[in-house]
């Protein structure tokens, strides 16, 4: 499964990349309250993907938090990839350490299958492709 921390950084991509207007820029308060999630994670895993170039920054008096329309095109793996790495899609589902078509856990076949299509969703959809519902009111970041 994604951690916590990976969800809110999906959370909180969505939430800059339905902002349309280039002049707006939230801060990390702005953000964390848009998401429902605390400041302090928010602001640290914000940093962590501005580094990775998932996002950007600006600072200054109108300085925040965008996403550029290139960046929108990004799967939503580059998220992932920024903040839990791929653990998930190599990783045994048990957490064994030697499971190997050779010598599988008890679930390795479905597991596979499992973390093959999620996978698949999480390289295929792009950032972009999650704002819409959201935009429209048709899907939420909060629950």
């Amino acid at each position: 499964m994604l951690s916590l921390t990976c969800k809110t950084a999906i959370k909180a991509v969505i939430f800059l990349a339905t902002r349309t207007d280039p002049a707006e820029r939230p801060g990390i308060k702005e953000i964390a309250a848009g998401i429902r999630a605390n400041e302090h994670t928010v602001g640290k895993l914000l940093q962590t993907l501005v580094k990775q170039k998932v996002i950007n920054s600006a600072k200054g008096p109108s300085g925040g938090f965008y996403i550029s329309g290139e960046q929108q095109k990004q799967p939503v793996m580059a998220i992932i990839e920024a903040i839990d790495g791929d653990a998930l899609f190599t990783e045994c589902g048990l957490g064994l350490s030697k499971c190997s078509a050779a010598h599988p856990c008890p679930i390795h076949d479905d597991f596979k299958e499992s973390r093959m299509l999620l996978e698949k969703l999480f390289r295929t959809r792009r950032i972009i492709d999650l704002c819409g519902t959201v935009s429209s009111g048709a899907a939420y970041l909060t629950g």
